[in-house]
């Protein structure tokens, strides 16, 4: 029997058909205990409404399998932009995918870092953050779910790439109650934090805990890479056929800011011809090293 603190195992999830009837049918299919879902078009900015009816199965589906639920907000997010129409957009998405979020029951909402795209903006798109961000993380549903800040891969003056790079950031935002961390393998590999020595994914989310203190650490994308330790691109791959090897997520599933906390992947789904095999092997992989580490 695995123990309580084992961290729940599953994927973002293909929601064809419908969130309700088609994310659970895809959360069984590939044996998810966590799932991760977007809302609407995740590279554009039209703000979707739920139906009610999904919404209401998917609630009760996610319940009766004991199923934390999490929403990504669109890849086009960047309140650190210093074009106010995307700002503004920005704003309004987040602010639409965490009342979202509340209505669907989501344990979290993930939001890119972003960046300050032009040269010597770090310091003013800092700012924003604190102007434009923090009156939407007061103004949130009581009760409704964390914004959790993901780190991106470091490309593109990037507000926050490797884990220290969170500190300025969570001050930024006054470390807001709301606040937590989507921690992703491969971009913290691209930022340069080796996870493939040993000991590597143990000091990273050492420093992690560190930067933003504990209970922070929301949600785990397990990802590998197709690139080297520093590239800076961000490009998953099946885990155990990147640059990062299986090893570090065997560090990962049992280090103590990870007990309890979801696990999603985003690796390539289809495998020989199916298009759910490749999530369903990533999870058996990543489970089969949680029981592994509780025979020894």
């Amino acid at each position: 029997m695995l123990p309580r603190s084992t961290p729940p195992i599953g994927a973002h999830i293909q929601i064809k058909g419908g969130l309700a009837k088609g994310g659970l049918a895809y959360t069984d299919a590939v044996g998810a205990r966590a799932v991760q879902v977007f809302v609407g078009n995740p590279r554009g900015w039209k703000l979707t409404a739920g139906d009610p009816r999904q919404d209401a199965l998917f609630i009760e589906g996610c319940a009766e399998r004991s199923v934390p639920s999490f929403i990504h907000t669109p890849f086009l997010v960047n309140v650190g932009s210093p074009t106010e129409a995307t700002v503004e957009q920005s704003i309004a998405s987040i602010a639409h995918n965490l009342r979202r979020g509340a209505e669907l029951g989501c344990a979290g909402v993930v939001v890119h870092a972003g960046s300050a795209v032009g040269e010597d903006r770090y310091e003013a798109a800092l700012r924003q953050l604190h102007d434009r961000l923090l009156p939407v993380l007061d103004a949130a549903p009581d009760g409704g779910p964390r914004l959790l800040i993901e780190p991106t891969a470091g490309g593109g003056k990037a507000l926050a790439a490797t884990v220290e790079d969170l500190g300025p950031y969570f001050a930024a935002l006054e470390d807001h109650p709301l606040l937590g961390v989507c921690f992703d393998t491969c971009h913290a590999w691209a930022a340069g934090h080796d996870l493939a020595v040993p000991g590597g994914m143990t000091a990273t989310l050492d420093a992690l805990t560190a930067t933003v203190g504990p209970g922070r650490l929301g949600l785990v994308h397990a990802n590998d890479s197709l690139d080297e330790c520093g590239s800076k691109r961000d490009r998953h791959t099946t885990i155990g056929e990147g640059s990062i090897g299986v090893a570090p997520f065997a560090e990962l599933l049992v280090h103590p800011s990870t007990s309890g906390v979801p696990v999603v992947v985003e690796t390539p789904s289809e495998l020989d011809g199916s298009p759910s095999a490749g999530h369903k092997r990533d999870i058996a992989l990543l489970n089969s090293l949680v029981q592994a580490r509780a025979a020894a």
